[in-house]
């Protein structure tokens, strides 16, 4: 993992290099553009097709599986949450995982849910948001999909903080992480179909609708009201309601 990582971050720094346009919210436009239908050919080829048969496994095993992931993420989440200075929340995150890990069988059921403690979804880009970083330019890497230069130094943070990343044995985690991929790409087919379907633009559709999130997560859904942030995509008064309601429910279709 980490070597594909470092071949994702050398592949995309040698390529932008010459690929910079007019755009200032976008000046790598030419390569994202490549990445992303690269990135849409893997997805329709493969990890689409996957994800619709998975759909039609039984609810309750969609569930459980979502639900096991998810109480791994919570691990990370909380200590974001810490490191942003919301105790509280990092309290109830740390709450979750002992709850539905000890009585939620190693995550399977959202014991905490029911108990009142509700989900949080937080990472280190988030985190360096909250500490005053800007998100700079949108970028899209191979595999991962949507990014900034922002949350492209924080991934490897992310990546060594995921208990499933140090999983042993190998042949237990690479089919894990397989079948974790799928289930993120199951649970957002709805609203890729949509985008398919109602989007001129695909890549622009998903490039200010992951921009809109990623603002909206940093600052809990109050981002602040100026006309426009260089960092940030389009303001809220933009007219973009749309992409605003889409992002809601994915922060990108393609994201692996």
């Amino acid at each position: 993992m980490r070597s594909a990582l470092r071949l994702v971050v050398l592949t995309m720094a040698l390529a932008l290099t010459g690929c910079a346009t007019s755009n200032p919210k976008d000046p790598f436009e030419s390569f994202n553009r490549a990445m992303f239908t690269f990135n849409d050919t893997i997805d329709q080829a493969a990890v689409k097709p996957a994800a619709q048969v998975y759909s039609t496994l039984p609810t309750f095993i969609q569930t459980s599986i979502g639900n096991f992931f998810g109480n791994l993420g919570d691990v990370w989440t909380a200590v974001n949450n810490f490191l942003q200075g919301k105790m509280a929340d990092g309290l109830s995150d740390v709450m979750r995982v002992a709850v539905n890990t000890t009585f939620g069988l190693g995550g399977i059921l959202d014991i905490g849910t029911e108990a009142g403690l509700y989900k949080h979804n937080e990472d280190f880009g988030q985190t360096l948001g909250k500490w005053g970083v800007k998100s700079g330019p949108y970028v899209v890497l191979p595999l991962y999909g949507s990014s900034t230069v922002r949350d492209v130094i924080a991934m490897p943070f992310d990546i060594e903080a995921d208990p499933w990343h140090h999983k042993r044995p190998v042949h237990v985690r690479v089919p894990g992480s397989i079948l974790r991929v799928i289930d993120l790409r199951a649970s957002v087919l709805d609203a890729s179909n949509l985008i398919e379907e109602a989007a001129l633009d695909r890549y622009q559709f998903v490039r200010d609708a992951y921009l809109q999130r990623r603002q909206s997560k940093v600052y809990d859904g109050e981002p602040p009201s100026s006309a426009y942030e260089f960092d940030v995509g389009p303001s809220s008064g933009s007219g973009d309601s749309g992409v605003s309601a889409t992002a809601e429910s994915s922060d990108d279709p393609q994201k692996q």
